[in-house]
């Protein structure tokens, strides 16, 4: 196959037959999307040779940064040796290895560890196991998963059916029937005059009420993201999850943690739900940072204790009929391997505690902005959100056209952003240090002074 380094012929290409994620079918085919080349550190290069600050990380998973020859290397010698096996008939030491990696950095007894292909099956696993236990246990009518507004957990049917970003549900079909949203938890829109106090108090009462005017014998479970990453970057009241978790042990509800962006260093730990949280939930689900994005994989983490419930002698026979081709994939698991060693010989996680301060320092300091609404953030992920007050029009065209604008200026000056309407959300490389740090805000910074010289320019707002 002849390489081909024209990009007119490759854009052509790519827009007659690349399908993207969130594709906008109005303009599918002639979008003119950046292409990313290369890459080193926290850098990726696009094609025509400009560098910029990958600040999403990707999709919140590169933890170790672009360019890892050891990655590299394990994968392509784990290729060499033996690039695939059936774990539906086999076992392999490699995967083997890796949940018992994965089980001694976990809370509590989250000791059994099932692969699968990234964070959508991850979910879609983990709220198939509660149904299956459930079905178990002689209680097949307990299957709704309560959920909450600006949740994303998944692309996959189950997974899309629990995600609760509106706009993410206007063209395709969910299992409605499985499935109920719990209001915003995000602090920042909270009624005028409502302390956080009064707030956290409010959204611990609303899954309480949730489960009551289900039915404790029909709600199986409550998924939560630790922070809401796509939503937002949402961060719920101090003590929401605790509090939720008692809730759930109350009325025997299990509690799924969806760490798929938090877990692998995003907040400075391995897992964020106990260290940062002080939760021990019934199951994890990961992803992601897993690998640091070098290759795909996820995992549901079970606890010992669901385990043993419809294990031997509970099990009446039944099998867990739910998998992958790809689950425990043995290149993806060595990627894995060394992706953990390299976080421990160079303390990443220590590194992700000392540099957040910063990150969080420079994040917030953006409020200073007229066209700034809210910043909030934890550890190395943040977003800053744009809200105003505009003279006139749609205001949904209006954010869109501010996050748009933001991030224009700001890949001209040498920073990838995630737009999300009128938010920018960062979550860069766990690698970054203090003066790439001070660099991606500076950029950001100016990118926001334009982006409102703009707008008063144009009468949209008044500085």
């Amino acid at each position: 196959m002849t390489r081909v380094n024209d990009f007119t012929a490759i854009r052509e290409w790519d827009n007659q037959n690349f399908v993207h994620p969130w594709e906008g079918m109005e303009n599918i085919g002639s979008n003119h999307r950046t292409f990313t080349e290369a890459s080193s550190g926290i850098y990726v290069t696009t094609e025509t040779g400009k560098q910029l600050i990958d600040g999403p990380a990707g999709m919140w998973c590169v933890q170790v940064g672009y360019g890892n020859s050891e990655i590299a290397d394990a994968i392509a010698e784990q290729a060499r040796n033996l690039a695939y096996f059936s774990p539906f008939n086999n076992a392999n030491s490699v995967p083997a290895r890796l949940a018992h990696e994965i089980s001694k950095r976990t809370p509590g007894d989250l000791n059994h560890v099932f692969f699968t292909t990234g964070g959508s099956t991850a979910v879609d696993t983990a709220i198939r196991f509660v149904h299956f236990r459930n079905n178990l246990l002689g209680r097949p009518e307990k299957k709704i998963v309560i959920s909450r507004q600006k949740a994303y957990h998944g692309s996959t049917y189950l997974a899309a059916s629990v995600s609760g970003k509106e706009r993410d549900k206007g063209w395709l079909d969910q299992a409605q029937e499985l499935v109920y949203f719990l209001p915003n938890v995000n602090p920042y829109i909270r009624p005028e005059g409502m302390s956080v106090k009064d707030f956290l108090d409010e959204k611990v009462a609303d899954l309480e009420r949730a489960i009551l005017e289900i039915g404790s014998d029909k709600v199986a479970a409550f998924i939560a993201e630790p922070i809401l990453a796509s939503g937002g970057v949402i961060v719920p009241p101090e003590g929401y999850h605790k509090r939720c978790l008692e809730v759930c042990r109350r009325h025997d509800v299990l509690y799924i943690s969806d760490e798929v962006v938090t877990g692998w260093g995003r907040l400075g730990h391995w897992f964020a739900s106990e260290d940062v949280f002080d939760i021990v939930p019934d199951i994890i689900t990961t992803a992601k940072g897993l690998t640091s994005g070098y290759v795909p994989m996820g995992a549901c983490i079970i606890s010992d204790a669901l385990i043993d419930s419809v294990s031997g002698s509970n099990s009446k026979g039944a099998t867990f009929s739910n998998g992958y081709t790809y689950s425990g994939h043995p290149v993806s698991a060595a990627a894995a391997l060394k992706n953990i060693e390299i976080f421990e010989r160079d303390n990443i996680l220590d590194h992700v505690r000392s540099v957040s301060p910063l990150f969080q320092e420079r994040l917030h300091a953006l409020r200073e902005h007229p066209i700034v609404g809210d910043t909030r953030g934890m550890g190395l992920v943040g977003c800053v959100e744009c809200n105003i007050k505009a003279n006139e029009g749609n205001v949904l065209e209006l954010d869109r056209a501010i996050g748009a604008r933001i991030d224009y200026h700001c890949q001209e000056l040498g920073l990838i952003l995630r737009p999300n309407i009128n938010m920018c959300v960062f979550s860069p490389p766990l690698i970054i240090s203090g003066d790439q740090i001070d660099e991606m805000f500076d950029i950001m910074e100016e990118g926001i002074k334009r982006t409102t010289v703009e707008l008063a320019n144009e009468g949209i707002f008044a500085e």
